[in-house]
């Protein structure tokens, strides 16, 4: 067993405890970044002039009646920017723009004494504008050919020998959206410069290293004159990865051309129409299987829609294309992808980050095909899962098959899934108008960055003379409990308990350089580096122990705030005791700590090498009922095993699932992005920009038996303590309530049909799948190879 993975007797690590925040969450008493607001005084408010057109040349720009309307202080535009008028590290978002690139962009901001004063303001700006054509939909991208980024090509073996040689050979077309972040908390920062022209930024963001380097490029300074502080955000979920560094830019430059504290907080509906959300897909492929239903070949074309700046949507297709696998071999492959620029919103991260999209388009085929090589969609998942030691089609080993194998026959028992399933099956025999489904679907989700770089983590942690410990690290809080892991670790590697230890909020000044909190991988990274700063000092501590209690510094033991021998007889001596000896013998009592991620490489040219540290794999059965009149459902129960490697902190993981298996389903079942796609004046604007037209997972679309179950004896070797990462991996468990849908939607048919779902699957489309189900058409023949079936055209969703 590594050192790192390594747990010491009576570890506070794996205890279940509750979020470290969670009294002042319910009591209204945590502190996010706007909060600080009211303990500044003077600060100014900073209000967007958004345009009403989605892609038009800005020809004129009038700010002088802004000026008169009482309380404005200052109209921000391109001229004043002292540095690179640029909010994007790829050099494509210009922070005021000349050429308008989607409805909403906003073209300068108005600071004003109040809010209601710079929106005043910002409603006096005169702005001349140049119409030109729009592209919305990624079909007219497609059609233009309007890509953006570099293509990518994955590629094993040969897929069309493959394809040729094939008993089945389907084909199909999916198009499905993306999902709106919707985090409590919106975009949100406060700028302030002290009297050394030193710029604070609060910002509500998951990456403050970036931040710092964008606001810093945009003011024309070094990064050593900004400094980022992220206290917690209220919900993030990648969203807050890329996109608040402009908002932050533009808070930190009223703040220096006035010498006023600037705070810049969107409302609703601004975040909705001018942030980034998950990038909707549009795909194509062809997949042959022998006549025992294994996948022999697949081809495929996915296009991502990546809006008007590429923003992170490269990676995002990259992580797409290592994801389309999911948890099945596919001996012989071809991927290609690309990304489109449209006229909206630049989308951006979202939780699995492109790895839900690939996947997704395995999950949607197989529950296609799986009736037409009349196969059991269980069976044909089950049959298809990895084998240990088979490689990913980028040619990394998959060394914990058993894994995935142990995680499908623990839900398919304890979910006693086949008896279930016989019920089901006598259920919609007795009920012609009312149809249940219940599907299984698994997920494979590699963790760490695809960008080696990125896999690294440092930490700052420091014991004062009265035994007290203080650690930072370069983490950010979003509420994933990330800080309530990192206080576990640290009381673990000091063997204190967790009372002894306090966290400060991350700062760029206090730990530099750092990656995002994102990718799954924030306890992974961030936990070794503290580990590694807590074992310094216990190193220099355990030679002061040594010497007082006359041992070696060996066969020193810390548990529980008490500091003893191997042998009782070598006596101890309590925590605060021997710091305070240490100090004395001028013991260095602090320390940085380190973590990079060994053992990776990636060649994202030709799409080859071990990008992930591990696989976190899980399982998921979704059981629904569906109305034949409406196509409403209910989720009526729900099995998970998944694998977290050890648990750093059991209940927090358990939420973790839960939350992001509730969001996943979200994004398959109810949250429809819809953007006017007419030739009116209104084209291209979002039409769902509120709680009132977003339809978001609530209470009632909870599972009314909701069950969940860590995989146990799932030691993760060469992880902090044997973990696992748990952010990403499960909101693809949802896929089990989608294929479910599907399943109930069929049952209202004949047998044997395969049903096509639009995506997201709406009361709307379920209604119209299990309709097309009663009246099955007949499918068209197309061309194919020899011995090939009739080609499936799947509904665009």
């Amino acid at each position: 067993m590594s050192a790192l993975s390594q747990r010491p007797e009576n570890p506070i690590v794996g205890i279940p405890l509750p979020h470290e925040s969670a009294a002042l969450h319910v009591t209204g008493e945590a502190l996010y970044t706007d909060d600080l607001v009211g303990r500044i005084a003077g600060t100014l408010h900073a209000w967007p002039v958004q345009a009403p057109h989605t892609h038009a040349l800005v020809t004129a720009l009038r700010h002088e009646k802004a000026y008169a309307v009482p309380g404005v202080v200052r109209v921000l535009t391109a001229d004043d920017v002292p540095g690179v008028n640029d909010a994007g590290v790829k050099h494509d978002e210009p922070l005021f723009p000349t050429e308008v690139m989607f409805h909403g962009h906003a073209v300068c901001w108005v600071l004003g004494e109040t809010q209601e004063a710079a929106r005043l303001g910002a409603a006096a700006v005169e702005v001349d504008y140049e119409p030109l054509p729009s592209l919305v939909t990624v079909q007219e991208a497609i059609a233009a050919e309007s890509f953006q980024g570099t293509p990518r090509h994955l590629e094993r073996g040969d897929a069309e020998a493959a394809l040729t040689g094939a008993a089945h050979v389907f084909e199909g077309e999916f198009e499905f959206a993306g999902q709106e972040h919707f985090y409590l908390e919106t975009h949100v920062s406060l700028a302030l410069v002290d009297e050394g022209g030193q710029v604070l930024v609060h910002s509500s963001t998951q990456h403050p290293s970036e931040t710092q380097e964008i606001v810093a490029h945009v003011l024309g300074v070094p990064s050593h004159e900004v400094t980022v502080q992220c206290l917690r955000m209220g919900g993030a979920f990648g969203g807050k990865e890329m996109q608040p560094h402009g908002y932050a830019a533009i808070a930190a430059l009223g703040a220096t051309l006035t010498g006023r504290p600037v705070r810049l907080r969107l409302n609703r509906t601004q975040d909705m129409t001018m942030s980034g959300k998950r990038h909707g897909f549009h795909s194509t492929w062809r997949v042959g299987f022998d006549d025992e239903g294994h996948i022999l070949g697949l081809e495929a074309t996915l296009t991502a829609d990546g809006g008007w700046s590429l923003d992170l949507s490269e990676p995002v297709l990259a992580r797409a294309l290592c994801h389309i696998d999911n948890a099945y071999w596919v001996p012989d492959i071809r991927v290609d992808g690309r990304v489109a620029r449209t006229n909206k919103t630049s989308q951006t991260a979202f939780r699995g980050f492109g790895g839900p999209q690939g996947m997704l388009v395995m999950e949607d085929l197989l529950g296609r095909c799986a009736p037409l090589l009349g196969i059991d969609p269980l069976e044909l998942r089950r049959r298809n899962l990895y084998q240990q030691d088979q490689t990913t089609p980028y040619g990394q080993p998959v060394r914990q098959a058993d894994r995935l194998t142990a995680c499908w026959d623990q839900v398919a028992s304890s979910g006693e899934v086949a008896r279930r399933r016989a019920e089901i099956a006598e259920f919609n025999h007795r009920h012609p108008h009312t149809k249940r489904g219940l599907a299984m679907t698994p997920v494979k989700f590699g963790i760490s960055f695809n960008l080696t770089a990125f896999n690294q983590a440092g930490a700052l942690v420091h014991v004062y003379k009265d035994g007290s410990v203080l650690i930072n690290h370069g983490g950010t809080e979003m509420g994933q409990g990330l800080h309530t892991k990192m206080l576990q670790v640290a009381a673990t590697a000091l063997g204190l308990p967790l009372s002894r230890v306090r966290l400060a909020p991350t700062r760029t000044d206090k730990v530099p350089n750092t990656s995002a909190t994102a990718a799954s991988s924030g306890a992974d990274l961030n936990g070794a580096a503290i580990k590694n700063a807590c074992e310094q000092i216990r190193e220099r501590l355990a030679q002061v122990a040594g010497g007082r209690l006359g041992i070696s510094p060996s066969d020193v033991r810390f548990d529980d705030g008490v500091v003893r021998g191997l042998s009782p007889a070598s006596g101890e001596i309590g925590w605060n005791e021997l710091v305070n000896a240490a100090y004395h013998q001028r013991v260095q009592l602090w320390a940085a700590g380190f973590y990079r991620t060994e053992g990776l490489h990636w060649d994202p040219a030709v799409m080859r090498g071990e990008p992930f540290k591990y696989f976190a794999n899980g399982v998921a059965a979704s059981e629904v009922e569906v109305d034949g009149f409406t196509g409403a459902y209910t989720l009526r129960r729900v099995d998970i095993v998944h694998d977290v490697g050890d648990s750093l902190s059991p209940l927090i993981d358990i939420g973790q699932i839960e939350g992001g298996f509730v969001q996943g389903a979200g994004w398959l079942t109810l949250e429809d992005l819809r953007w006017d796609t007419s030739d009116g004046p209104n084209r291209g604007r979002l039409a769902t920009q509120a709680a009132s037209t977003y339809k978001l997972p609530s209470f009632s679309e909870m599972p009314e038996d909701f069950r969940v179950k860590l995989l146990e004896k799932a030691h993760e070797e060469g992880a902090v303590y044997g973990s696992k990462a748990v952010g990403e991996p499960p909101l693809m468990l949802a896929f089990s309530v989608r294929e479910a849908l599907r399943e109930a939607a069929a049952a209202f048919g004949p047998g044997g049909a395969s049903v096509d779902l639009g995506c997201p699957a709406t009361p709307e489309a379920v209604y119209w799948a299990l309709d097309r189900a009663r009246t099955p058409q007949a499918p068209e023949p197309a061309p194919s190879d020899a011995g090939a079936e009739p080609a499936m055209a799947g509904r665009k969703g």
